[in-house]
Parts: C-alpha cells; sequence; structure tokens
C-alpha cells in the first residue's frame, strides 16, 4: 500500500482555494500510484476557524468540499479533515472530524476526541468530543484515524485528559495510524513532535503518518515538518519545514525503515524561516503587497527590514528614516547603508521642525515644566504619524517592529513606535534579536555591523541608552523568560540569584503595561508562549503592581 502526505498552506474561510489545492494534490497522488492521501485537520475549512464555526453557512460550504472531494475519491480514498454536525441535540452542534472516502462514498467518520483548551486553542468552545472509537478497512489494512491531540495522551499519563483514543483503537487490529493535525509552530516544537510520536510508535509498534499544515494563519505560523514514523520509533522522514509538500510512501518500507531521517533544528534558523512565512502570508492572505517600517538605524528594525525584504521582495519594501536633533549621525548612515544593501525605498525626513511646532502649541500649557517622557513620546507619535500618512498615501502596510523584551516592560510609545499592522519581532527577546542578525549575515554583511555592536538607545533626549531605564538584557530575558516562558512567580525568580528589587521591579513592569499590549498588532508567534491569544491576563490584575 501507498500513502502520500498532502502538506499544504490553507486559507481560513477561502474553501474554493483549500479545495482546488487539495484536488491537484489528490491528482498528484494518483500520478504516484497512491492508495491513500491524507490532509489535514479542518483542512476544508482552515485552522484555526474559531468562530466563524457559529455560521450555519461556514459549515455548509465545509460540507460541499467533502462532497467534491468525495467526488474525487476514485482509484484513490482521501483522509481529510474538516468539522462534521453532531445529530443530536446534546452537547456541542459541531465535531472536529476526520473523513475517510473511498469509491465516491463517505466511508467513516471518525471524530477527535481530545479537544485542547490551552495555550491558543479553545476547541471545546465549539466541538463535542468522540464517544465512539473504531477502525476503518481499505484493501485488506485497518488504519486507525486520529486527529491531532488525540496522539497526545499516550496510555492515559496526561492529566488533562481522561482518555487515549489509541488504547482503544490498536486492539482492534490496526495496521497503521494516520493523524491529522493543525500544530502550529514554536522554535521547540519540531523536536517535541518527533518524541511524542517515538513514543506513540514504540507504545503500539504500529507505524504513524502524520500529516501537518504549513503557512501562517495570523500570529500562528505551522511549520510543516510532518512525519512517518517506523514501528521501531525511528524518523523514516520528516517533511520540510514551511514549505508545501505532497510525497508518497511505500507501507512496506516504512515498517521495515532502519535509520532516522530527522532534519536539523537550529533555533535561529527556525525562527528566521517561521517570520519570513508569517510576513509573507500575513499579507498574501490578506491581498496587501508592500510594507513600509521607520529605519532607525538599531537592530530592531534593520533585522525587521530584512525580515520583510525576504518575505515580500526587495521592490515591495519601503522604509522611512526619521532623524531628530538627537539622532546620531552614525545611525543615519546605518540605515542608508542597510536600505542600500536591501535594494530597498527610502526617504529621509527629519522631525526637528514637526517635533518644534507641537513643542510650540503645546507651550502655553506645559510653560516650564522640565523635559520627561513626554517631549519622548511626542516624537514616537511624530514618526508613527508620518509613517501612517505614507502608508494611507501609497497602500504600504506598516510593520512594528518591537521586540518582546521591550514589549514585555512597556519600552514603547502606543499610537509611536508601536503602531502598525503586524508585529514582527514581539515574540523575539532582544538577546534573539542579536542571534537573528549574526544568522543574516552569516554569508556576508547586509546588516551593517554598527547596528549591531552599538549600545542599543530610542534616541529620544541627548546621549540616550536603554540600559539607562532597563537592566542589561542578558539580565532582563533571563528574568522574563523565568516569567513569562516558565511561568515562575517572584520568589521563584529571586531563587535562581537575581535580584530582589530588581525581580520586583521587572515583574511589575511586565504586568501594569499589559494595556499597552491589548492596544498593538497581533504578534508573529515564535515561542511556546507568546504575547497575545495564548497568554491572557487581565489588564487591571493587582498581582505584583
Amino acid at each position: 500500500m501507498k500513502i502520500t502526505i498532502a502538506q499544504l498552506n490553507y486559507h481560513i474561510g477561502n474553501f474554493q482555494g483549500n479545495l482546488e489545492k487539495m484536488l491537484q494534490a489528490v491528482e498528484e497522488a494518483k500520478a504516484q500510484q497512491a492508495d491513500i492521501i491524507c490532509f489535514g485537520e479542518l483542512a476544508t475549512c482552515g485552522y484555526p476557524p474559531r468562530d466563524f464555526l457559529d455560521f450555519d453557512d461556514f459549515i455548509k460550504k465545509s460540507l460541499e468540499c467533502i462532497d467534491q472531494l468525495k467526488n474525487a475519491a476514485k482509484g484513490i480514498a482521501i483522509v481529510v479533515g474538516s468539522p462534521s454536525v453532531n445529530p443530536v441535540p446534546e452537547g456541542k452542534d459541531l465535531y472536529n472530524s476526520a473523513y475517510f472516502l473511498a469509491d465516491q462514498e463517505i466511508k467513516y467518520v471518525q471524530h477527535k476526541s481530545l479537544l485542547p483548551t490551552y495555550d491558543i486553542f479553545d476547541e471545546y468552545r465549539y466541538f463535542e468530543p468522540a464517544s465512539e472509537f473504531d477502525v476503518v478497512t481499505y484493501k485488506g489494512k485497518k488504519i486507525a484515524l486520529t486527529v491531532c491531540e488525540d496522539i497526545w495522551n499516550i496510555g492515559n499519563e496526561n492529566p488533562l485528559y481522561t482518555i487515549c483514543p489509541l488504547d482503544l483503537m490498536v486492539p482492534k487490529g490496526v495496521d497503521f495510524i494516520l493523524n491529522l493535525s493543525a500544530s502550529p509552530f514554536n522554535y521547540k516544537h519540531a523536536q517535541t513532535r518527533i518524541e511524542l510520536l517515538k513514543d506513540n510508535v514504540e507504545r503500539y509498534q504500529k507505524p504513524m503518518f502524520y500529516v501537518n499544515h504549513v503557512g501562517a494563519q495570523t500570529e500562528i505560523i505551522f511549520d510543516g515538518g510532518s512525519l512517518v514514523m517506523s514501528p521501531n520509533g525511528q524518523v523514516f522522514e520528516e517533511l520540510p519545514y514551511f514549505e508545501e509538500c505532497v510525497r508518497t510512501f511505500d507501507l512496506e518500507e516504512v515498517i521495515k525503515g532502519e535509520t532516522s531521517n530527522a532534519q536539523p533544528k537550529d533555533k535561529i534558523a527556525l525562527i528566521h524561516d517561521g517570520i519570513v512565512t508569517g510576513i509573507k502570508d500575513y499579507f498574501g492572505k490578506l491581498n496587501f503587497k508592500q510594507a513600509i517600517l521607520g529605519l532607525s538605524g538599531g537592530i530592531d528594525s534593520a533585522v525587521t527590514a530584512v525580515l520583510a525584504a525576504r518575505a515580500l521582495g526587495s521592490e515591495n519594501v519601503r522604509v522611512l528614516l526619521m532623524p531628530s536633533q538627537f539622532s546620531s549621525d552614525h545611525s543615519v548612515n546605518d540605515a542608508r547603508a542597510l536600505a542600500e544593501n536591501l535594494g530597498i525605498t527610502y526617504n529621509i525626513i527629519a522631525i526637528k521642525d514637526v517635533y518644534d511646532a507641537f513643542l510650540g502649541k503645546l507651550e502655553p500649557i506645559f510653560k516650564d515644566l522640565p523635559f520627561n517622557v513626554t517631549e519622548e513620546n511626542i516624537q514616537a507619535r511624530t514618526r508613527g504619524t508620518l509613517l501612517m500618512a505614507l502608508s494611507n498615501k501609497f497602500g504600504n502596510i506598516l510593520l512594528n517592529t518591537t521586540n518582546k523584551s521591550e514589549m514585555a516592560v512597556g519600552y514603547g510609545t502606543l499610537y509611536g513606535d508601536l503602531a502598525g499592522g503586524l508585529s514582527v519581532l514581539a515574540d523575539v527577546y532582544k538577546t534573539e534579536v542579536y542571534e537573528l542578525a549574526r544568522y543574516i549575515n552569516k554569508d556576508q554583511e547586509v546588516i551593517p555591523e554598527n547596528s549591531i555592536t552599538k549600545p542599543p538607545s530610542a534616541e529620544l533626549r541627548p546621549d540616550q541608552k536603554d540600559s539607562d531605564s532597563l537592566p542589561d538584557y542578558d539580565i532582563l530575558d533571563r528574568i522574563l523568560f523565568e516569567y513569562i516562558e516558565n511561568v515562575q512567580g517572584p520568589q521563584d525568580i529571586i531563587e535562581l540569584g537575581f535580584d530582589p528589587k530588581l525581580v520586583a521591579r521587572i515583574l511589575r513592569l511586565v504586568n501594569i503595561n499589559e494595556f499597552k499590549r491589548y492596544q498593538t498588532a497581533p504578534v508573529l508567534r515564535v515561542s511556546p508562549r507568546a504575547f497575545g491569544m495564548g497568554r491572557r491576563m487581565p489588564i487591571v490584575g493587582k498581582y505584583l503592581s
């Protein structure tokens, strides 16, 4: 038996586009003499559809896709994820289902049992869990159909769940396992995925075919990396990251597989490719063409500009250099050099006259009050206004360049440098931004060396440095990582050797600036714990404030 994995980039709600992709993949699989082709979780409608699932018409269109795929299931079986309707009044209206289509019929439907409600997931809001578990027989082989999370409770050891679907399916005489997934990317997940599948196949001694989505849906990125596992726990094949791929495997060869063919998993390379994918799909799926950003000569805007150019093409990226009286000459020169290295359009608008005009209008009210953060924010908002003017006039989408360290402690100005349609680096700590810059420059100097080595500064007052307001980033990022990613409280972090007063100050900054994060653009998710839908904190909470 030959089984095809179709690792595709779906578009939420684009039923015709998704269907066309799948029908083309079916023809490729037929040309490769496949017996079965397997698509991902909720492939008909895209993942995560969220409250679109509340619309009857949305479900109707999903079912129409199933009908058309059923008609294409001639000479080949098609396994595809799609919502299905719960026919009984008890429970939720829908199931998250895997359809087995063959001989132009729906042969079997297996519903998803384990519905995650953590991190970015909220599936129990929409779906009823499966209560029945069977296997489907095709061409003499018994197949266990599972959907994503259904393989994440091995031996019923996951405390989130009380049932292990494969423990109920495998004793019925399973020959192999299919898993239809939509498993979002983070830089740790590719390795976690392999370890999980290895544990499954070693427990059940059955080969497994795991198909994942690729591409991005706003902030959520899918890396692909679909897997074929031999029953001895070896990775028979791992499909490419961040690429669509349709590949066929011989079941007997998979069963006999003895060597591992897993891909390298370099953290910074994965983050780089993930962000490029996120930018590309955000623009492509919204029919946006061109991006704009403020280029300061610093490292954050430099890295953002490079990633945007690689995602959209240099001809589709425009930058605006907006020096103030506090900007150094080398910052302007570094920004200009980067723009020229990338071949992107740049303009220079000095903001001193605009800034002075604001101060002149405010002087009768401000009188002799001293310079403080107010004047700094006026500069940032002036720049934001100029960027949005070009965005409106020329149709460029503004990219936000704030990193995760700054976003965490509120080191940014609402309606100024926090403006934008997409937050490119807001899930990348400052220390990781430096690593990204070095990765970008690994073959040749793209980002000027001075942008990487000079002390970071917002340049909003004379001789300003980030270290005037914040601890060194290597210390700050370690504290933030423990609080955000590892969910450690203040005492836990202090016990790791950090200064108690510093810990209290940093954690307070994180909490009191939640209101800023609520008002910023979607954050491309590359870590296990990103700001946004996966980290839900109250704005008015008193904890540590």
